[in-house]
């Protein structure tokens, strides 16, 4: 028996609440864990702070913003980015048309993981591939509605040209403005290859290559070539079958060259683009066709309202085709304008018929007269178009058909500069 331990307790004894005391001295006070790990943390930071002097707030690495990173994390989990639907089987490119080449987007090496490698389609892989054939491309033509799938900088840095025209793939035709922008590029890379022996060619692309990238085509074959619209769409439809199978963008091209077919022929789905997935009703899912899920905006109605004097007529064009318009203009009328900031047209402005300015009639011949209120315009009538030109000598396009019996007896005319 140990006369030295405490008597144990009695069943109805309870124990009474230890008091701490925080007043006493560090020697009685033992540290936990937590507390020795603070203690050591802080020698550090202040040695560190010792070794490594004040020299003011420094700059903080600026993280660079990359859009097309490999892989994007969310929750810690990766994402894989995936294809457009149908892209996988989707034949890479068509035969050159006037040296456009239609193609599908090529996707950047953030989309490895969904492709396998015998069915990547990159930028590198359409510039060899051409190259084989013969083709060296200088100018890309991006017709999609997004920047997902690559960065331009894929191009720009071996010295091809990207032109973006952001064109909506879902329930909307390429706008007329689109158009002229896609035209007017194209023309002028040509214009620009002239003197070269062996002249690039231009890679056309939207999402698949079919209908967004023929749309164009075939605006720039009924503005550059006599032909018909359904001309234009065979001859796209053999260089990258099967053509274009949206039965309203065949509509359209018919509807905007005011004509009129006996029967609208449209292919079928090519079996690549047809979805496999169903929705819950166990109909096929919508393709959002690179326009990220948002609905397209409801068209215009239609109204029949009057035009006023002060409607503005026609489609916008690029500003850089108006300077060539405007030199166009000066040579035919053999005006040499005394610099950029006097580059007048010389029409389109009011003159009021007093006695006075009766005299410049007999002094010179005019070749048309107005009213002297509401919107005025001339035209200049080019081969790729009709153009106004308004009283500040700015340029919109019109399109008009001049009918004639045969074809075949007007000889095509092309001015371009």
């Amino acid at each position: 028996m140990d006369l030295n331990a405490s008597p144990l307790p009695e069943d109805d004894d309870h124990e009474e609440p230890v008091e701490l005391d925080f007043g006493q001295d560090d020697e009685d006070h033992v540290e936990s864990a937590v507390e020795i790990m603070r203690r050591e943390r802080e020698e550090r930071r202040r040695k560190l702070k010792r070794d490594q002097p004040d020299d003011g707030p420094r700059p903080r690495p600026q993280q660079v913003r990359n859009d097309h990173a490999t892989q994007n994390k969310i929750g810690g989990y990766k994402r894989v980015k995936e294809t457009p639907q149908g892209w996988m089987d989707c034949p890479a490119s068509g035969q050159p048309i006037d040296k456009i080449i239609p193609s599908k987007v090529p996707l950047d090496e953030t989309f490895n993981e969904s492709v396998p490698p015998g069915k990547r389609y990159s930028s590198k892989q359409v510039v060899n591939k051409q190259r084989k054939a013969g083709r060296d491309i200088g100018l890309v033509i991006d017709l999609t509605n997004t920047s997902r799938y690559y960065s331009p900088a894929e191009w720009t840095k071996q010295g091809t040209k990207h032109v973006k025209i952001a064109c909506r793939g879902r329930d909307a035709v390429p706008e007329n403005e689109a158009v002229n922008t896609f035209v007017y590029e194209v023309l002028a890379f040509h214009e620009r290859q002239k003197p070269s022996r062996n002249p690039k060619y231009v890679l056309v692309h939207c999402t698949h290559g079919h209908n967004r990238t023929g749309f164009m085509i075939v605006h720039y074959l009924m503005r550059t070539q006599l032909s018909s619209v359904t001309e234009a769409l065979n001859i796209f439809a053999q260089r990258r079958p099967p053509g274009i199978y949206k039965t309203d963008y065949i509509q359209a091209l018919y509807t905007f060259y005011h004509e009129i077919p006996e029967s609208i022929t449209c292919p079928p789905t090519p079996e690549w683009k047809r979805p496999s997935d169903l929705d819950l009703n166990g109909e096929a899912k919508q393709d959002d066709d690179d326009d990220n899920g948002e609905p397209a905006p409801s068209p215009d109605p239609v109204d029949d309202k009057a035009i006023t004097n002060d409607d503005v007529l026609g489609d916008a064009v690029p500003f850089d085709q108006q300077d060539i318009l405007r030199g166009i203009c000066f040579k035919l009328l053999d005006f040499v304008p005394n610099g950029r900031a006097n580059a007048q047209f010389p029409g389109s402005h009011p003159v009021s018929l007093n006695s006075e300015n009766l005299q410049l009639l007999r002094q010179r011949y005019y070749y048309a007269t107005w009213k002297a209120d509401g919107t005025r315009y001339m035209m200049l009538i080019m081969r790729d178009g009709c153009f106004l030109i308004d009283r500040n000598f700015c340029f919109r396009r019109v399109q008009m058909r001049f009918p004639i019996r045969n074809v075949n007896d007007v000889r095509p005319h092309f001015w371009f500069g």
